[in-house]
């Protein structure tokens, strides 16, 4: 006669008979996946420690515990470090692949030069590491007005080239009129200049980095990093004000994806200038 409890009830096993499985999904970046408790749906973008950030579709970001709790397509799964990362395989904080116990490598004549201290930092934070690996160095000029007195006193060669970041590079600015005079003169073709269309640097952190909607609007005739910092509320009457409010800003930067694709393309496109062998 058939035994509908099995021969051994109480054998090692007996409570998961008939239990779905739950899968072990590797935690790759953009994997989409859903939190089953709160229905919160987002892309891996970052695995570190044991925990898991996703993002959802409008920029934000939430950490959780690896491990269950999550769902694929409706299907219980359960997240697990990927197979690169226990291998120690990563990437920089601009995506490239890290180079593993790689030495900085002596500074190669050609520089990449940049509008101010904060831009300096900026891209030092996000492509540090890859500026490293090349011998590229940042140098800041404290205005791009004081590019042709630089240019005048160490003009830049076929060995020495010179990638030029400018702020608020649009029809029209001031910055833009500088950049075309100076690429008409007798450096150009040593010389790449390119910006983004911000007026300050701190714009090209994507807003949903900072936890709001958007910039806010300054108006024309007012400083506009005081400006800033008055419609968030901060410090504003001294230079270490707005400093601080910078260092805040800049602490939210991780990676490349906490930045405006205007800025990401503009830097690479340097990064490739300086770095091309001499012809």
């Amino acid at each position: 006669m058939d035994d509908m409890y099995g021969s051994d009830v109480l054998a090692a096993g007996w409570r998961d008979r008939g239990a779905k499985k739950v899968r072990d999904i590797a935690a790759e970046r953009d994997l989409v996946v859903e939190v089953a408790d709160d229905g919160y749906c987002g892309a891996v973008t970052r695995v570190q420690g044991g925990h898991v950030e996703l993002e959802d579709r409008v920029g934000r970001k939430r950490v959780f515990p690896l491990g269950g709790g999550f769902m694929i397509d409706g299907e219980p799964v359960r997240l697990t470090v990927a197979a690169a990362s226990k291998q120690g395989v990563r990437r920089t904080a601009s995506g490239s692949f890290a180079v593993a116990d790689h030495r900085a490598r002596v500074a190669l004549p050609s520089r990449i030069l940049v509008e101010g201290k904060h831009d300096a930092e900026l891209v030092e934070k996000v492509w540090g590491a890859d500026l490293r690996v090349e011998g590229v160095v940042v140098e800041y000029l404290e205005g791009v007005d004081k590019l042709d007195e630089l240019l005048a006193s160490e003009p830049p060669s076929a060995t020495r080239r010179y990638g030029v970041l400018v702020d608020h590079l649009v029809p029209g600015s001031k910055e833009t009129r500088l950049a075309d005079a100076i690429l008409r003169g007798p450096h150009g073709r040593h010389l790449k200049i390119v910006g983004h269309p911000f007026i300050d640097v701190w714009q090209c952190v994507k807003p949903q980095t900072l936890g709001i909607g958007r910039w806010p609007e300054i108006p024309r005739g007012t400083d506009w990093k005081t400006g800033i910092c008055k419609a968030f509320g901060w410090p504003y009457e001294s230079q270490g004000d707005t400093g601080r409010a910078w260092q805040f800003i800049l602490s939210k930067v991780h990676t490349y994806r906490d930045l405006e694709p205007e800025l990401l393309g503009r830097v690479e496109e340097l990064i490739d200038f300086v770095t091309e062998p001499a012809v």
